[in-house]
């Protein structure tokens, strides 16, 4: 298997794998390799390739029905991530090293910027996939 961290290294995989969170939280019994195309704007051949990528890492599962594909996201391989990230953050999330006359937000502070940058990192997915639908992209 794959190194999880060089599964996640490329970028087509790594909005796959948006794509397919997005659409588990609509509740979805998976998405077609055609509508993950679609979305996406990359080649059959280009999706069909990464998924089973990470398919084989175990980040997404299928289902077949008939002739059908129907993929969904496994999280739980992207805990090996957070296991290594976690000792590079203090316990209110912060880097370790601080620059000089910088001081740690407030709980609430930092709850307030993470939602702002999971809002930002959400619109920024959504603005980048609308560019790729583009004609002429």
């Amino acid at each position: 298997m794959a190194d999880i961290f060089d599964v996640i290294a490329d970028g087509t995989r790594r909005d796959i794998l948006q794509f397919l969170l997005d659409r588990s939280s609509e509740g979805d019994g998976g998405t077609s390799v055609s509508h993950i195309v679609q979305q996406l704007g990359v080649s059959q051949p280009t999706v069909s390739k990464h998924l089973k990528v990470l398919r084989e890492a175990h980040l997404v599962s299928v289902r077949e029905e008939g002739q059908h594909r129907y993929y969904s996201l496994s999280a739980a391989p992207l805990d090996a991530v957070d296991d290594w990230l976690i000792p590079f953050l203090d316990e209110t999330g912060e880097s370790d090293s601080h620059p000089a006359g910088v001081s740690t937000l407030t709980d609430s502070a930092a709850h307030a910027a993470d939602v702002v940058g999971r809002a930002a990192a959400s619109a920024k997915h959504v603005v980048a996939s609308a560019i790729k639908k583009l004609p002429g992209r």
